[in-house]
């Protein structure tokens, strides 16, 4: 019996807002910074109004910088809620979270109430386009970031790098586990 199959449907309404990409190459970017070196200092606008200073936490908090490629999509709607359900063990290693991306902030208000309220600055590096994410080498050639983390220590040292395929999530315990290593 030929006839066409009926289209899956999306589990719930959320899953139907989601922009699936498809397969993507893992890295088209050069890393512009190495561990060990100082973190280019910035300043982004945040979603909940004040712009963000990387520098300002120097001496207070380690400080993880998130970038995901773009909002709306799969694995960045998942990666950043996960943070949430492990906000103690980031606090526990006196750590906050900046969440970065090349959308604007609009969109990034759109997506963040999609996923529920976030404990963590969300910053906008739309323009000028990806600037922050070029200063440390990210920025893909399509206009997105790549999907990386790098941990920054309470002096303003780069103390891990990881830069993910863009269609997975980094190992949250992965990143926990090199928080723990700056413990005093």
């Amino acid at each position: 019996l030929g006839g066409s199959r009926a289209p899956a449907q999306p589990a719930t309404w959320q899953e139907d807002m989601l922009y699936d990409p498809g397969p993507l190459a893992p890295i088209d970017s050069r890393l512009k910074v190495r561990v060990g070196e100082p973190a280019p200092d910035f300043t982004l606008p945040a979603l909940h109004g004040e712009p963000v200073t990387l520098s300002r936490y120097r001496g207070q908090k380690n400080v993880v910088l998130s970038f995901v490629p773009a909002a709306w999509t799969p694995v960045c709607s998942d990666q950043w809620p996960g943070y949430n359900l492990a906000r103690a063990l980031f606090e526990a290693r006196d750590a906050i979270v900046l969440g970065i991306t090349v959308d604007n902030l609009p969109t990034l208000h759109a997506w963040t109430r999609q996923m529920g309220q976030l404990w963590f600055p969300v910053l906008s590096d739309f323009w000028p386009h990806g600037a922050v994410a070029e200063r440390y080498g990210v920025l893909r050639s399509d206009g997105v970031s790549e999907r990386a983390i790098f941990i920054v220590d309470q002096r303003g040292l780069i103390r891990y790098i990881e830069v993910s395929d863009i269609n997975r999530r980094p190992d949250l315990e992965t990143c926990i586990g090199e928080l723990e290593k700056l413990a005093p």
